[in-house]
């Protein structure tokens, strides 16, 4: 008990001092981070991670290290995913691109508090509650369902409820300050539009870990690994943000196989207390349903296979009418 207190603090020290670097020293000034700087930052923070699945591997031994390698897959793919929703926001907000790093690293900063919190909620709730195993295993194949259906409907940060709330009780500036979120006006504080675009990513990833957190724990009861291993998947999501922008919209079957992931890992969990499917089982279905979908979504965009619906949702039938 004493070693995994000691790792916990070790590795949110870690990730402080990471945090720290990233924005004091490298991005302390804002601007607009280049394809080559983003894929620099990708790399260091999968290394990263797989140097820490390294160090879980001699510390815990190979199970608890595929553990964490399968839970970082997940959740890595799903940020992947979530990469649209953000680019949504920012062009919705009109965010100017040398100010994107800025909402991104305090959203990932208010991220890695949420999860923290849902993980030890979670756990602390399958310690207790053993039914709530069932209650997970629905959320997420649920929540793989709406993946598939989500296609038909265009995410809109207007109908943000927090957003509204924000808009109709709080001053708010017409235009951008800088980098700032908050500007004093006499004896008013005021938030920018930068703040609201925050607030609107911190809203937003609490639905994204109502999905992910639950699948994580499909994999692996552990907190200590599932709150490592999402938290180095989240930690590189800003790189690749800026690295998969543009790109993103070509992995057009990348809903689908997520989708079919989630409801095999909500299938697993509500069958845990029959039978305990070997993490190398759920390792080797996550990466081949992640590689087919990447493969079939290049395919398809060289051979020039027609879009049946927009990236962004919207049918290209009701555009016209």
């Amino acid at each position: 008990m004493d070693i995994t207190i000691v790792a916990w603090g070790i590795f949110i020290l870690f990730v402080i001092i990471m945090l720290l670097i990233d924005l004091g020293i490298f991005h302390r000034h804002a601007h607009v981070l280049s394809i080559r700087e983003a894929a620099i930052w990708s790399i260091i923070w999968v290394v990263i991670s797989l140097i820490i699945n390294i160090v879980v591997w001699i510390w815990q031994g190979k199970t608890k290290a595929l553990e964490f390698f399968t839970g970082y897959l997940v959740e890595k793919a799903l940020s992947a995913d979530n990469i649209f929703v953000f680019a949504v926001i920012f062009n919705y907000f009109a965010v100017p691109p040398e100010y994107r790093h800025r909402v991104l690293f305090w959203g990932i900063i208010g991220a890695i508090v949420m999860r923290l919190s849902f993980i030890l909620a979670g756990a602390a709730l399958l310690k207790k509650f053993h039914w709530i195993v069932y209650v997970f295993g629905a959320i997420v194949i649920v929540s793989g369902v709406k993946l598939l259906r989500r296609r038909k409907h265009e995410f809109d940060p207007q109908r943000n409820p927090v957003l509204k709330i924000a808009r109709r009780f709080l001053p708010i500036t017409q235009s951008y300050h800088g980098h700032y979120f908050f500007i004093r006006q006499g004896s008013r504080v005021i938030l920018t539009p930068l703040a609201i675009t925050l607030l609107a990513i911190e809203t937003t990833d609490i639905v994204f870990a109502i999905d992910s957190i639950p699948a994580i724990f499909a994999i692996t009861r552990d907190s200590f690994i599932v709150f490592t291993s999402n938290i180095c998947a989240i930690l590189g999501l800003r790189a690749l943000y800026f690295l998969l922008e543009g790109l993103i919209r070509l992995f057009r079957y990348l809903d689908e196989g997520l989708a079919v992931i989630l409801v095999f890992i909500g299938i697993k969990m509500l069958i845990s207390e029959f039978y305990k499917m070997p993490v190398e089982i759920a390792l080797g279905f996550v990466f081949i349903v992640l590689s087919i979908s990447v493969g079939v979504s290049i395919w398809a965009e060289r051979v020039g296979v027609p879009k049946h619906y927009q990236p962004n949702g919207v049918n290209p039938e009701e555009q016209h009418e």
